[in-house]
């Protein structure tokens, strides 16, 4: 009985030891990524840029300019629009796998230790399943980013939505002339 016991302990011994240094490398990258020790992970705050009740007189004024001067100023500029709106959104990053790997590893190793025979085989494929998956939206999250996309009013009358990843330099009701589907000044 004991034999068995000291077999059974030594086989297990690789399985806690994997284990253990996966828990650690996901720690790590957990932390580094939330401290912003990782490229790509940002730690500062999300900013937001709503239409601001200061910036609400400028569009009238840049309509009553353009109904002063409308042949001339489309005439001049097909590309020209107001800006309407100026949001900053988070978006999802990418994978790159690793987070899927690891949480799989984790998942496969948390679900071999329950049930027998078949009952360990599909614990184990389970575990293996959810960790990859919760892993690969773990990674998804850590990479999040913040991207400003901007509403212009065309002076043909369309809306165009623009997203940069930088903070614009322009503000709500500002006059600006779009190119190659980027705000290049202001007109």
């Amino acid at each position: 009985m004991e034999s068995d016991m000291n077999g059974l302990s030594k086989k297990m011994q690789p399985v806690y030891f994997v284990a253990a240094v996966s828990v650690i490398v996901f720690s790590a990258v957990g932390i580094a990524a939330l401290t912003g020790h990782l490229p790509g992970a940002t730690s500062s705050p999300a900013v937001s840029a709503p239409a601001s009740p200061s910036g609400a007189p400028a569009p009238a004024a840049s309509a009553r300019r353009s109904a002063a001067q409308p042949n001339v100023v489309a005439g001049r500029c097909g590309e020209c629009g107001v800006i309407e709106e100026i949001r900053a959104v988070q978006v999802s990053g990418e994978a790159s796998g690793l987070g899927a790997a690891a949480g799989g590893i984790t998942g496969a190793i948390v679900g071999s230790q329950f049930g027998r025979g078949d009952g360990r085989t599909i614990a184990t494929i389970a575990g293996a399943a959810g960790g990859a998956y919760t892993g690969n939206t773990i990674e998804k999250n850590m990479n999040k980013r913040v991207v400003h996309r901007i509403t212009l009013r065309m002076d043909d009358g369309t809306r165009r939505v623009l997203t940069q990843s930088a903070a614009p330099a322009y503000a709500v009701g500002e006059r600006v002339r779009v190119q190659d589907r980027r705000i290049v000044e202001r007109v």
